[in-house]
C-alpha cells in the first residue's frame, strides 16, 4: 500500500483504480418479469437513472454473483466482477428464448474505474450504490479529475469498505444473507430462484455466520481462525496490505460491533464497514 496516496485520499483527494468488470445490458417488454424471477432485489422499483444492489442466487440460495443494477431508459445495466461476468451473462441469456427479453455483453467496449472522492466529470456509465463508486468509460478514456492508485492501495480501500471479492471473500458456497450487505435483498417482492431458502433464514431464524470488518492488533494470514474462549468464532478471508484491516466471517453470537476475538497471537475487533 502507498501510504502517501492513501492519506491523500483520506484527506479528500480524488483517485481512481482501473480494473476489469462486467457490463451486461438487458431490455425487452418482459425484462422486469424475467429479472425479478432471477435476482434478490426488485427492479420494478427502479426509476430511470436509479440503481440498486442485487444478487443472483442458485436454487439453494447460494451466491452466483453480486451485481449493481442501473435503469437506463428502457434498459437495465448490470455491473459485476470480472470473475462473475460470464455467469451473469449466461444466467440472463438463457431466458432470451422464452419471451421478449434481450441481453448484450458490453464489457469489451469500456474500461472500468473504481473511484474515490471523484466528481466523475467525464461522460460515462456511473455506478454509485454499494460501498465503492465506479464508472465505465469508452476504451482509452480515464477519469480526468483524479490520480491513479496502485493495486495494494486499492485492495486496502476495498477491504476497509467491506466490498467482498468473489473467489476470496465469497463464492458459490456462500448463502446470500451471509454477505451482510444492506439493500441487497427484497423480502416483499414475488418469488425468485432461491427465494424460499433466503426468506426462511430471514423470517424464521438467522444465518450461522456473516461477513464483517475486523480491526487487527497484528498481522495475520487469510484463512486464519477466529476464536472466542478457545472456541471457533469464524475465519479471516482478506487482510489489507500495509494495514491492520481485514474481512472475515464471524459466527452469529459474535457479530456485535466491538466484539473482541482472538486470531492466533493477535486480537480482532469486529466492526461495521466504512461507508
Amino acid at each position: 500500500m502507498n501510504r502517501e496516496i492513501y492519506d491523500r485520499i483520506a484527506n479528500g483527494e480524488a483517485a481512481h483504480f482501473k480494473q476489469e468488470r462486467g457490463l451486461i445490458a438487458v431490455w425487452g417488454k418482459e425484462s422486469v418479469q424475467f429479472l425479478n424471477g432471477m435476482i434478490t432485489n426488485d427492479v420494478a422499483k427502479l426509476g430511470d437513472g436509479e440503481e440498486m444492489l442485487a444478487a443472483f442466487p442458485n436454487a439453494q440460495g447460494r451466491l452466483i454473483a453480486i451485481v449493481r443494477v442501473r435503469r437506463d431508459g428502457d434498459r437495465f445495466l448490470f455491473e459485476t466482477e470480472a470473475a462473475t461476468r460470464e455467469k451473469v451473462f449466461q444466467n440472463l441469456y438463457r431466458f432470451t428464448f422464452a419471451g421478449d427479453f434481450f441481453v448484450e455483453d458490453r464489457s469489451d467496449a469500456y474500461d472500468y474505474f473504481s473511484t474515490f472522492n471523484s466528481q466523475l466529470s467525464n461522460n460515462g456509465l456511473k455506478f454509485t450504490t454499494g460501498r465503492m463508486d465506479g464508472v465505465f468509460l469508452p476504451i482509452g478514456e480515464v477519469p480526468s479529475d483524479s490520480v491513479e492508485i496502485d493495486s495494494g492501495t486499492f485492495e486496502t480501500m476495498r477491504i476497509e469498505r467491506g466490498r467482498p471479492l468473489y473467489g476470496v471473500d465469497c463464492d458459490d458456497t456462500t448463502i446470500v444473507p451471509e454477505l451482510g450487505i444492506d439493500g441487497l435483498i427484497s423480502y416483499t417482492k414475488g418469488c425468485y430462484i432461491g427465494q424460499e431458502i433466503i426468506a426462511r433464514i430471514h423470517f424464521r431464524g438467522h444465518v450461522a455466520k456473516q461477513l464483517r470488518g475486523l480491526d487487527l492488533s497484528g498481522m495475520v494470514e487469510p484463512g486464519s481462525e477466529l476464536t472466542a474462549d478457545g472456541k471457533s468464532a469464524g475465519r479471516v478471508t482478506s487482510v489489507a496490505p500495509g494495514s491492520l484491516a481485514a474481512l472475515g466471517y464471524v459466527r452469529y453470537d459474535h457479530l456485535a460491533d466491538g466484539t473482541e476475538l482472538a486470531c492466533g497471537s493477535a486480537q480482532a475487533i469486529v466492526r461495521s464497514f466504512v461507508k
